[in-house]
């Protein structure tokens, strides 16, 4: 079928091993876990950069922030490209829906159906209860509840988002494929779940994390930076507080969980799953209590850049856990290229999975590493500078914290993850290398174990190679020259273009 249905279905700052799948002691997402196993579930995929807007712009186009332009949650304004997901559904004649939270470049008009909400609210509040969970939600100031959150299961967004998708795949027109995303803005912060999630991964339940704070001092002054802040806005009750929003965070996931179900039990009710292609992934991971953190911020954490992402549908094999093979978010714009047979827009930097989905045979080097970045540039920020943090926004009054601000994310950092290593470079030449095999919560850094001085000029090497794969191709030369590019997106594969014709070069910025 050259044509399914495309169903994306996003979380928001969900970490990838936080399943029993993945080792994780508690059973957060039974029903994801199960229906991973026929399809492919990559355990080595990767976000673009661990903040949301970076991500889901990554996501849409195909391209690393570095390209695209959009490196914090606040330019949206600045996307850089030159044809986007959207535009393509459009062309190939998709009826394009969103339910949920947007947080991209594109604006909610740009869909052909939409009902959007953000952390703190926006969907339609009809009846009384969905009026004081609003109230609830905004009254949070994006911090932790200590009680159940009032209600009960049908206020949630995600079941409202998961009814709304419900009601379009039964108004839609029926001439047409149909795009969704289902893009819930959970289970970020404010963590918070009504009863029985609530309840269901009390506090003195959870596992303790695999480093503690007492490993900060040597993951960089950013990290103790984030650990002081939490100590200054939760005082004495910082552990207190940080284990009920891990609690409320794996209560939701339950939740989330049960709503995907939910959302699938809908498909196939309809007749609709055989012919719908199905994405499960997230934007970006959380700390999770891991280094004595929550949230996320700071760094390139594995906790932080590896993303649940999962493929089913027609023509996707059953390969259930799918290890050793690295995949990322720009890689999606590509996959659907290629599944539509149409050539990936001018600019992209992903590379289409479509051939480990099929089950096919696949070039192993062109997936064996994986690529991120952070920072928006300049200096980093220090307490020296006496940026205060209430008048920069981190801060407020009211003892709440962002954790995405200048100190987190200025300057520029990049990492690479090649099979079992990972290594991490930013623009002053500080490095650190972990072997994520032996040390998978990355607390010792072998950046001068003088045993791996070679595998570290290595990995420096293949580093340095992948930052300019993914420098930007855009814009393209005037006159005369061609870009020669993969179908694929390869970059090791021998080929020889059959149709060196010239291309159209976009003039910038898509002006929206």
């Amino acid at each position: 079928m050259n044509r399914p249905n495309i169903l994306i279905v996003m979380t928001d700052q969900q970490r990838a091993d936080l399943r029993r799948s993945r080792g994780y002691a508690l059973d957060t997402m039974p029903f994801l876990d199960e229906w991973a196993k026929q399809g492919v579930d990559f355990c080595r995929a990767y976000t673009s950069n661990p903040s949301c807007m970076p991500a889901r712009v990554s996501m849409l186009t195909g391209r690393y922030p570095q390209s695209h332009r959009v490196r914090t949650n606040h330019n949206a304004a600045d996307a850089f490209y030159s044809e986007d997901l959207l535009d393509l559904l459009h062309r190939e004649g998709y009826t394009c829906a969103l339910f949920g939270k947007n947080h991209t470049h594109r604006r909610d008009e740009d869909f052909d159906v939409y009902e959007t909400n953000g952390h703190l609210g926006g969907l339609p509040e009809r009846t009384d209860e969905e009026k004081a969970f609003g109230a609830f939600l905004r009254a949070s100031r994006n911090m932790e509840s200590h009680l159940p959150s009032p209600g009960g299961l049908e206020v949630q967004q995600p079941y409202r988002n998961v009814s709304a998708m419900l009601r379009f795949l039964d108004e839609r027109p029926q001439d047409n494929p149909f795009f969704a995303w289902v893009s819930f803005a959970e289970p970020h912060n404010p963590a918070q779940a009504p009863e029985p999630y609530f309840d269901l991964f009390p506090p003195e339940s959870l596992p303790p994390p695999g480093a503690g704070p007492e490993v900060l001092g040597q993951k960089g002054p950013r990290y103790t930076w984030l650990r002081g802040i939490w100590e200054r806005v939760f005082g004495e009750d910082l552990e207190k507080r940080a284990n009920r929003a891990v609690s409320n965070y794996c209560g939701m996931l339950r939740l989330i969980d049960d709503q995907l179900r939910r959302l699938m039990d809908g498909l196939r009710e309809r007749d609709l799953e055989k012919d719908t292609l199905i994405l499960f992934l997230s934007d970006h991971g959380d700390y999770a209590g891991e280094y004595g953190l929550t949230r996320k911020g700071g760094d390139l954490p594995e906790v932080l850049c590896r993303i649940p992402m999962i493929w089913r549908g027609p023509g996707v094999a059953a390969r259930g856990a799918l290890d050793g093979v690295c995949a990322s978010i720009v890689d999606i714009l590509p996959t659907l290229c290629e599944l539509w047979d149409v050539p990936s827009p001018l600019g992209c930097q992903g590379k289409s999975l479509l051939p480990i989905l099929r089950g096919e045979d696949f070039p192993p080097e062109e997936y064996e590493s994986a690529y991120a970045e952070t920072g928006y540039g300049g200096l980093y920020w220090t307490e020296e500078d006496g940026l205060d943090p209430i008048a920069e926004g981190a801060t407020n009054q009211y003892r709440s914290f962002d954790c995405l601000n200048s100190w987190t994310e200025s300057g520029q950092v990049r990492m690479l993850r090649w099979k079992n290593y990972k290594i991490q470079l930013d623009m002053l030449g500080q490095g650190y290398l972990y072997d994520l095999e032996a040390d998978p919560h990355e607390t010792r850094n072998l950046w001068d174990d003088p045993a791996l001085l070679a595998v570290r000029a290595d990995l420096l090497l293949r580093l340095s190679s992948a930052m300019l794969r993914e420098s930007d191709a855009l814009p393209l030369p005037r006159r005369r020259y061609r870009l020669k590019t993969h179908p694929r997106g390869y970059w090791f594969q021998r080929y020889v273009s059959p149709d060196p014709g010239v291309r159209e070069a976009p003039v910038g910025r898509k002006e929206r």
